[in-house]
């Protein structure tokens, strides 16, 4: 009897065994993608790449942040996934993070940037999605919040809008 048993014990774990790999891997986005990770990372859901749409992106930690920026008039509330968290999501290296926004412009942010600070990829404004309009559908936010001596023009020049993508070195 025990015998009997084996063969279907094994087929179970066969049917099984595919899906916890599968629980471990990044979904695939759903919606139109509107970013693309790269580089050194460990887990993809395309072609050497991750890529997320906007409902995988604010389902990662976030934070909310209420700050003046160089880039809009008057306070603004800004909200998205910890930049941490999306590299945490993607299985990233240590290295530095190349943002490429939609129009090519590139900016490198050193790794301790967003290991050291709360350093959002905001994906809302004064809590709607922002638009390619309003300088998304994402946008590098440092916490000037957090720390005052972060609004500095070396710290605008890292602050990517219309984020297209991220390659990890």
């Amino acid at each position: 009897m025990m015998m009997r048993s084996l063969p279907a014990i094994a087929l179970g774990l066969t049917v099984l065994l595919p899906n916890a790999v599968a629980a471990d891997a990044l979904a695939r986005p759903t919606g139109p993608v509107v970013l693309t990770i790269s580089g050194d990372i460990e887990k993809t859901n395309a072609e050497g790449a991750a890529e997320f749409d906007l409902e995988m992106l604010e389902a990662l930690p976030g934070r909310e942040t209420v700050i003046d920026t160089p880039w809009y008039s008057g306070t603004k509330t800004f909200s998205g996934p910890l930049i941490s968290a999306v590299l945490d999501a993607v299985g990233a290296g240590e290295g530095a993070l190349k943002v490429i926004a939609l129009n090519d412009y590139t900016a490198e942010i050193p790794r301790d940037d967003v290991d050291e600070y709360p350093v959002i990829l905001a994906t809302r404004i004064d809590g709607e999605r922002m638009s390619v309009r309003e300088k998304g559908p994402s946008f590098v936010i440092y916490p000037f919040d957090v720390d005052r001596d972060l609004y500095s023009e070396v710290i605008f020049g890292r602050s990517v809008w219309q984020v297209a993508a991220i390659e990890v070195d």
